[in-house]
């Protein structure tokens, strides 16, 4: 899989950028706000999806990684395809995405083009559980997403869901005296807890 290109911007336009990485160029297909920060002849970072069908590759582009996983995540919510997440992306933002998901905020995903209010329901449902390890540690969504994303990391491990809820329960305090820490601590602090 292709999950990041540097290169040089020889072409760009409203929706797409082709980098040249040295002598072969590849074209990446990018939302308006990504596509905005293309300066021909210079150097550019895309964190990329590559998007497999029957008869084509396609190469989606992003500024930042956690916009590439909100893409990525959506897809596999069912009757949600590259067009529609990538729809998603531009106007909500994986900041905007994880909060409408995780608050079941319906409306704000019906802003949308492409998805309905039962689509958006769908979303909520699949999604839920999973939009917590969107950009782990860089999204601060305030409240107790922390739970939320740790749980994901931990189960990611391998951990089964009722240890790693019980290692959730025990950060509390650390949250509490530090509210603005680092995801990736709170997972090193359940892993030492699992340990034991």
């Amino acid at each position: 899989m292709i999950s990041q290109l540097t290169g040089v911007v020889v072409e760009a336009s409203g929706t797409w950028i082709v980098l040249d990485l040295h002598g072969f160029g590849l074209k990446a297909l990018c939302t308006p706000a990504t596509a905005a920060k293309a300066r021909l002849g210079e150097a550019l970072t895309l964190h990329t999806s590559l998007v497999v069908r029957e008869d084509s590759l396609t190469l989606y582009g992003f500024a930042q990684a956690a916009e590439r996983d909100c893409f990525e995540l959506a897809q596999s919510a069912s009757g949600v395809g590259p067009r529609t997440a990538q729809a998603l992306v531009s106007v909500l933002g994986p900041e905007g995405f994880a909060a409408a998901v995780a608050n079941a905020d319906v409306k704000a995903l019906t802003r949308v083009p492409g998805i309905g209010t039962k689509g958006a329901q769908r979303i909520v449902i699949e999604l839920k559980d999973k939009v917590g390890a969107i950009g782990a540690g860089e999204l601060d969504l305030g409240g107790e997403l922390w739970r939320e994303q740790v749980k994901t990391g931990l189960e990611g491990l391998g951990y089964s869901s009722r240890d790693a809820d019980g290692a959730v329960e025990r950060l509390r305090p650390l949250v509490e005296a530090e509210p603005d820490i680092p995801i990736a601590t709170l997972i090193r602090s359940a892993l030492k807890a699992l340990a034991r």
